[in-house]
């Protein structure tokens, strides 16, 4: 009798049911070995973060001083917050900064994906090109920066050499223009993540948009603009969120091109922080700052999940 080879669906059907077992055995040991891998970050991130916060926003409630303390005085710390020129200044600053950085940035930056985008040549030097500054530590790009509008060592004395002697370019020496050498080092350093994040946002709209643009005759300009740049959203809210949290923190920067100088022209919130934190040995009133520091991003994640739920639901519901 000749011999019949089993067709390859018999052979699919007997080896899913002696497998179909072995895999409903060991997805236990899958589901386990997922919480242990996954449990000790868990735990960081509930012990640094989220308890440690509820403790600053505890503090910030007492009378703390050099330790904290559970001495509950309300609202006196935030009083005398926003009763000290020192911290409105440290708001009007970082308020001006972040406009100006976060405006800059994001156009820029999706100009950078528009000009990637168009699959030139060397694309991943320029790629790389562009997000050094954002790879380089903000203490560098600071001192770099500091260095650079340096009016004995850096662009002006160089340019005078040259034989412009009337060239000024000084913004640290002035409290009125050092916050624009800060904006001008901010742009530097944070323009090419943005532009990385546009050009992802990019690189996923369907083809089919492109095609069906350009069978209509509308300009590519129009396409990025109108088209493309609305479709764009999740990627846009990444940035802004990045750059936000990044704006709110912002003290390496400071520190190393200004020191919060001249006088208190460039003095930061973060600043505000630390200096009451350690030199004023006001853990209270640090902690309050801190506080309404994290106001503003706990608003922005706020806002982003809402806007998540709301993509999930109308999902849902078509």
């Amino acid at each position: 009798m000749a011999h019949i080879a089993p067709a390859k669906d018999d052979l699919a059907v007997a080896v899913s049911g002696v497998a179909a077992p072995d895999r409903d055995r060991r997805r236990p040991f899958a589901k386990l070995q997922a919480v242990l891998g996954t449990t000790p970050m868990i735990a960081t991130a509930v012990g640094v973060f989220v308890i440690c916060i509820l403790f600053s926003v505890w503090w910030s409630f007492t009378n703390s001083k050099l330790f904290p303390n559970n001495n509950f005085i309300g609202l006196a710390q935030y009083n005398r917050l926003w009763a000290n020129d020192r911290w409105i200044i440290s708001v009007n600053n970082i308020w001006f900064f972040g406009i100006m950085s976060m405006t800059f940035n994001m156009v820029f930056g999706y100009l950078l994906a528009v000009f990637m985008d168009q699959r030139i040549k060397q694309e991943d030097l320029f790629r790389s090109i562009f997000l050094y500054p954002f790879a380089m530590s903000s203490i560098v790009t600071g001192l770099v920066w500091q260095w650079m509008m340096d009016p004995n060592l850096g662009i002006q004395e160089t340019v005078r050499n040259l034989g412009w002697e009337g060239f000024n370019f000084a913004p640290l020496a002035r409290g009125e223009t050092a916050i624009y050498g800060l904006v001008l080092a901010g742009i530097w350093n944070g323009v090419g993540v943005t532009m990385a994040i546009m050009l992802a946002g990019l690189r996923g709209v369907d083809a089919e948009i492109w095609k069906a643009a350009k069978v209509d005759g509308i300009p590519a300009w129009r396409t990025y603009l109108f088209i493309v740049l609305p479709m764009m959203k999740g990627a846009i809210v990444t940035a802004f969120i990045l750059q936000a949290t990044g704006i709110i923190r912002v003290f390496d920067l400071v520190i190393a091109m200004t020191q919060g100088g001249p006088g208190i022209s460039t003095q930061m919130p973060a600043i505000y922080v630390i200096q009451h934190i350690t030199d004023r040995v006001n853990v209270g009133q640090g902690m309050a700052a801190a506080t309404m520091m994290l106001f503003p991003i706990a608003i922005l994640i706020a806002v982003r999940a809402l806007l998540e739920w709301r993509a999930r639901a109308r999902e849902k519901s078509v």
